[in-house]
């Protein structure tokens, strides 16, 4: 009983720490390239507000990758303590890209803190914005490199077994396995969106309380032209991720999908509740899981009665994908409608209700991120590592972890509190027009 307390314990308190730790880790590494394109369009169109709006968003980016270092660093502790036969077994294979992502780490904040302390240095905003290269890249690399290892978790290679012990180990080989390529892409590029729609949603606050200032309307503009993008992007790599599922992962994509038996034309489920194996109230389309998993409408799809009990993920991923997807599709069609009637001159976006709209996608969209990650970590269970270790072989037996939850929960309580404090102050006694005046008078121009 022990035992079952401390892995009950550990997992809590792991899923507690990724999905804090993930909101900032999002915005660490999509905001350092949303401020490369502001300074970028600044100084392609010779326009200052763009180039302000990456100078007040380095600034906020700041608090953000403070908090993210903390979180960060818990994760690496919990590791340790929470799961010391995993790191014991595992440990020798994910060292080099766990190693990877602080050397990428270091490298962004290395030219982040050059960055922000050279705005009025440069005369030359070109030199300026080479700067934020490395920047954007260290960002993207941490999020490389740590879901690497997350990766492997689910399709370990590089290594042999014998006596219960990893053998032969090659590090490379283990990083370049076959759940990488899309699961790096995804959370990328899906990282990218969310900074853009979070940033979108505080621009479309900002005007619904009153502010009809031009540099929201550009930031708005902008925001909701990259968030498109990439959430188009997001989509398309998902479908390659439904892909890479149906040849190494089955029983994961069978729970998500409520797909019990095997069977040729099958439906995509969405919605519905079920017990068991029977399923009600759901929306079913004829064919689309055929399709979705091989890009054939009859193909056959592997149902979940063909994996032993104990090895099959539980049910309720169903409602983490039908969360993610939903929100994703959401986004695609809110940013394909504002770009558009921007372009076509609709008047519906610049509607109260539809900005209301944007700035619900920002939440909706940290939302989307959170139901992703729980989908791959708890539709990876029972496993640790896939088929070699798990979850309940690898926690630690220490009596003393719902201790830690507490404490960490603190932390956590205080880390987010304080850090909107912060931002708050940090732009409420700094607001964008009190900005303008000042730059006005430094360089004498107009910002029009």
């Amino acid at each position: 009983m022990e035992n079952e307390s401390a892995v009950f314990f550990s997992r809590v308190l792991t899923e507690l720490t990724l999905s804090f730790h993930i909101i900032y880790a999002t915005i660490g590494v999509g905001v350092p390239l949303m401020i490369m394109i502001a300074q970028w369009v600044g100084i392609k169109k010779n326009d200052e507000h763009y180039i302000l709006l990456a100078r007040r968003w380095a600034r906020g980016f700041v608090i953000t990758v403070a908090v993210g270092v903390v979180t960060g660093t818990a994760i690496g502790l919990q590791l340790s303590l929470l799961w010391p036969n995993f790191m014991q077994l595992a440990g020798n294979v994910i060292a080099l890209p766990l190693f990877m992502e602080t050397f990428a780490f270091f490298f962004e904040a290395i030219f982040l803190g050059i960055y922000l302390y050279t705005w009025d240095r440069f005369e030359n905003q070109k030199k300026h914005l080479l700067l934020l290269i490395p920047v954007a890249i260290g960002a993207s690399m941490s999020a490389v490199f740590i879901t690497i290892v997350n990766a492997f978790m689910n399709a370990p290679q590089g290594f042999d077994v014998v006596d219960g012990q990893l053998v032969n180990i090659q590090p490379i080989l283990a990083m370049l396995n076959p759940a990488m390529p899309t699961k790096v892409a995804h959370v990328v590029v899906t990282a990218y969106m969310t900074a853009a729609f979070v940033l979108a949603a505080i621009a479309a606050f900002k005007m619904l309380k009153g502010s009809n200032h031009v540099y929201h309307k550009k930031a708005l503009f902008l925001l909701m032209k990259v968030g498109l993008v990439f959430a188009i992007a997001s989509a398309i790599i998902g479908d390659f991720s439904a892909k890479y599922l149906v040849e190494y992962q089955p029983e994961k994509l069978a729970a998500a999908e409520w797909h019990f038996e095997t069977e040729k034309n099958a439906p995509l489920v969405l919605f519905g509740v079920t017990d068991g194996e029977e399923v009600k109230y759901a929306i079913k389309v004829p064919y689309a899981l055929s399709f979705l998993a091989h890009s054939n409408p009859t193909a056959e799809v592997i149902g979940l009665n063909e994996f032993p009990e104990d090895e099959t993920p539980p049910l309720y991923i169903h409602y983490l994908f039908d969360t993610m997807v939903m929100i994703g599709m959401f986004m695609v069609l809110v940013s394909a409608a504002y770009v558009l009637g921007k372009i076509r001159g609709w008047s519906f976006v610049s509607t109260k209700w539809f900005r209301r709209v944007i700035v619900a996608g920002g939440p909706l969209s940290i939302i989307a991120i959170e139901a992703g990650w729980w989908l791959a970590e708890v539709g990876r269970q029972p496993w640790i590592l896939r088929k070699y270790m798990k979850v309940a072989e690898a926690a630690t037996t220490s009596d003393h972890v719902d201790i830690m939850l507490i404490l960490f929960c603190g932390l956590y309580i205080i880390l987010g509190v304080g850090s909107v404090v912060v931002l708050r102050r940090m732009f409420r006694h700094n607001p964008i027009e009190q900005e303008i005046e000042d730059r006005k008078a430094e360089k004498g121009g107009d910002f029009s």
